[in-house]
């Protein structure tokens, strides 16, 4: 009788399972190879928690010499937002998520949308009518509702099992007859579970993990014929041969399910690692919360394309955040990079992990202290071609003058840190251009001292290019000596009735006078790059700016 409904069902499925076994075989990878996807819905934005799960399927895989897929799980129509897609592939490409295989990129185990996959999927369906495994279900909403609102008043479990699931074993001639007065019906798995009997599975992140068997009778295909989620991703992850179901750990509490499916179906079961939310503390309740893409800036993807913070410092923030010992291994090998750490599971925190903005920015420092003057310079262009074309031009008609700059204090065993992202650059060297300076005209400043402008330009008049370091700081302690300066903070410290200040603030009115801040990177370098014909034109500057 099951054969026979399930030919009325689909008169027009005419494979089985097989066909498609053999269509989709066995990948031709190591024994210890990992085969992960990352499967969005086109049903919203792509934020920090989406990103960090796809980055972990990157890692594992890439590390393994396996196989990282894109499938595109469109299964909840209803939901879907116009552009989701495209908006999905942009974001990944933008943040060097790189899938191997997938949608968009091609493979012998597509198509990789669910929404082209439906024959697939009703071929199986029909498979689990003719064994016995899944019904026709005719209940129609009010019925569903009746049901629910009976189970709320008694305190039981709500859904379709046991005696609610009256539909479970119609006759042939019903299922008949149900069809031909034009019912619309469901596709539910026939339960064989009993929620007094428990599972154990093993999460590679989180251990051992017992639930109650699954004993509801879920809907497997909905009443326009395509799938659920829970049916689509159990098929496409066995066709498609995942082999580590890497995803956040909403989805703990469909394992008992997703196992019972692979079971029923007669799937190898992949292996899960359940990923701990990001969380923040929200700082109106002082509680601790999953992100938020209404409340958080930094939860949406956008938001570090933006505002300019480097992809790779992105990828090493989430690597601290996927393996604890990471962020130590990072700063202990200068050398080094992402590519060189061995990612594991048993090092991925069970817990949330608190977004930490000062850990990002600290890693965003140290990986821009790694990078010379001109990988900087190159990269803060790309940058600003896209969200700032004024400075680019900028940029591009100074490039010397600025990879000189930027490459101040690279060389030294503690490079400077003081650029944590792209549009620091800006911010933090507007004094290197003197346009941009000209226009700042020290609105940087923010020192109340009065800086000696004859002083000053004493100074510049026996400044010379051609001084090595040691021979330009001699210089300059000589020259503070002869204005009245102590030639040490030391020494001032001594007796300051003695002295009009010490070297350290002669050196400070130069710098103020040149950058138009009273803290700078290397004075030295910031001198021989300007030269002598733009340290009198800033002096020039600045007397205008004092007797304004």
């Amino acid at each position: 009788m099951s054969k026979k409904i399930a030919d009325l069902l689909f008169p027009n499925i005419d494979k089985t399972p097989d066909y498609y076994e053999k269509m989709y075989p066995e990948r031709n990878l190591d024994d210890n190879a990992m085969v992960t996807r990352y499967g969005p819905s086109p049903t919203g934005s792509v934020h920090l928690g989406n990103l960090f799960s796809a980055f972990c399927d990157m890692v594992y895989a890439r590390q393994s010499k396996g196989v990282f897929f894109l499938r595109i799980e469109d299964t909840d129509q209803k939901r879907a937002v116009e552009g989701g897609i495209d908006n999905i592939t942009s974001i990944l490409k933008s943040f060097a998520i790189n899938p191997t295989e997938g949608y968009g990129i091609g493979g012998d185990y597509g198509p990789y949308i669910q929404s082209k996959r439906t024959e697939i999927y009703q071929t199986y369906v029909k498979d689990l009518i003719r064994r016995g495994l899944a019904y026709p279900c005719f209940m129609s909403e009010e019925e569903q509702q009746e049901i629910k609102e009976e189970q709320e008043v008694m305190k039981q479990k709500i859904g379709i099992y046991g005696h609610y699931a009256t539909d479970r074993d119609l006759t042939y001639e019903e299922v008949k007859e149900n069809l031909e007065s034009g019912k619309d019906y469901v596709i539910r798995l026939k339960s064989p579970g009993n929620a007094e009997h428990q599972i154990e599975i093993k999460d590679a992140i989180k251990g051992k993990l017992k639930f109650p068997e699954h004993d509801i009778d879920t809907i497997l295909l909905k009443k326009d014929g395509t799938p659920t989620y829970h049916l689509a991703h159990a098929i496409d992850d066995h066709l498609m041969h995942t082999t580590h179901v890497i995803r956040g750990d909403e989805w703990v509490s469909s394992i008992p399910l997703h196992v019972q499916l692979f079971e029923v179906l007669g799937f190898e079961r992949p292996e899960y690692a359940h990923i701990a939310p990001i969380t923040i503390k929200d700082s109106e309740t002082g509680t601790i919360r999953k992100l938020s893409k209404r409340k958080d800036l930094w939860a949406g993807a956008k938001y570090y394309e933006e505002s300019g913070i480097p992809i790779d410092a992105l990828h090493l923030y989430l690597s601290t955040i996927a393996n604890t010992n990471f962020e130590e291994w990072y700063l202990k090998n200068q050398d080094k990079n992402i590519e060189d750490f061995i990612f594991d599971f048993s090092k991925q925190g069970i817990g949330g992990t608190s977004f930490d903005s000062s850990k990002l920015e600290n890693i965003c420092k140290t990986y821009f202290s790694r990078k010379n003057g001109k990988e900087v310079f190159e990269e803060t262009l790309s940058y600003a071609e896209k969200f700032d074309k004024n400075y680019a031009d900028f940029l591009k008609d100074n490039k010397d003058l600025m990879i000189a700059f930027l490459n101040i204090e690279k060389d030294g065993p503690r490079p400077r840190k003081d650029i944590a992202k792209y549009s620091d650059v800006k911010e933090e060297f507007s004094y290197a251009i003197d346009s941009m300076f000209e226009k700042e005209n020290y609105s940087k400043l923010n020192s109340s001292k009065d800086y000696d402008i004859d002083m000053i330009k004493r100074y510049i008049d026996i400044y010379n290019i051609n001084d090595s370091k040691d021979e330009w700081f001699n210089r300059i302690k000589e020259f503070s000596i002869n204005e009245g300066y102590s030639p040490n903070v030391k020494e001032y410290k001594k007796d300051p009735s003695k002295y009009k200040g010490h070297v350290g603030d002669v050196c400070e009115a130069i710098r103020v006078m040149v950058t138009g801040r009273d803290k700078s990177p290397d004075l030295y370098e910031i001198l021989k790059i300007l030269g002598k014909d733009k340290l009198n034109n800033r002096l020039e500057l600045f007397k205008k700016y004092l007797n304004k």
